[in-house]
């Protein structure tokens, strides 16, 4: 929603990195990424991706000698390569920090404070995100001033046209109940949401046994399997996607029919992300 207005802003302005779009997973990075080449591909603008799990070099290549008048990065494969000298910040306008709450709870306050001290003052800053937990009233603070705050929905409410259930079942049934749900006629496209990595892995070779198309998709996998699993997905190579919260946040999926919560989410906004991936029309 916010690369198109971006992209329109650049348009006949300096050959220069103006905007930066900063986000907590090395899969949105790559989405907004694609997205900004999709709708600048009949302009003269370039965007770009940088992120961890690809090798330094040819990220430091586009930004030397090709250039970039539009970024979406993790923030410490950025700070990486600023300290590279491969990128500056001087003369960004637009700086993004898109699903802002998952930042802080990765972690990555610290880096977005030494980002911050080197992008111009006079910028504009917009923050995005489903859930606006209290926390983030004080990074808000620090990097906004006079912001306007606009709410599409109550907090925490979750998407209008999802239904929901709930089925209470013993810890020793619950795969049982998983196989039984997945063979069912009507549902199609699945995420499933495990709370660890181990587990999701357990998870998945459980439901292979049992005759599923499954691909895993966590924090220990590599990039490229990670795009490729994402990428069976969406091509219905595979039904079943097993996660951790890496793909709570943004993912686009068409066509996911279900959304299942294996293990109980940490919080009540990580809930309502985990099913956002599910009725995105």
């Amino acid at each position: 929603a916010f690369v198109l207005p971006i992209l329109t802003r650049l348009l006949g302005g300096p050959r220069r990195l103006r905007a930066l779009i900063l986000t907590p997973t090395r899969e949105l990075a790559a989405q907004v990424e694609t997205n900004a080449r999709d709708y600048a591909r009949f302009t003269d603008l370039r965007g770009g991706g940088v992120y961890g799990g690809e090798p330094l070099p040819p990220q430091e290549r586009m930004l030397k000698q090709v250039g970039v008048d539009f970024l979406g990065a993790t923030p410490g494969r950025l700070l990486d390569l600023h300290d590279r000298l491969a990128l500056r910040l001087d003369f960004i306008e637009i700086l993004v920090l898109d699903e802002a709450d998952r930042m802080l709870d990765m972690g990555f306050a610290p880096d977005l404070k030494r980002i911050m001290r080197h992008l111009p003052r006079d910028r504009q800053t917009l923050m995005f995100s489903a859930t606006m937990p209290p926390d983030l009233n004080r990074i808000a603070k620090e990097a906004l001033r006079d912001p306007a705050r606009v709410d599409l929905a109550p907090p925490n409410r979750p998407a209008a046209g999802i239904t929901q259930a709930v089925y209470p079942v013993p810890r020793h049934l619950k795969t049982d109940l998983l196989d039984s749900m997945l063979s069912q006629s009507e549902v199609g496209s699945v995420i499933v949401f495990a709370r660890t990595k181990h587990g999701a892995d357990k998870l998945t070779r459980d439901l292979q046994r049992r005759g599923h198309s499954v691909a895993p998709l966590h924090g220990n996998r590599s990039q490229s399997q990670r795009e490729r699993a994402l990428g069976d997905l969406r091509r219905g190579r595979v039904q079943v996607l097993v996660a951790t919260d890496i793909a709570s946040r943004g993912i686009d999926v068409e066509g996911s029919t279900h959304i299942i919560n294996y293990d109980v989410p940490h919080a009540p906004e990580d809930y309502v992300h985990r099913i956002g991936r599910t009725g995105r029309v």
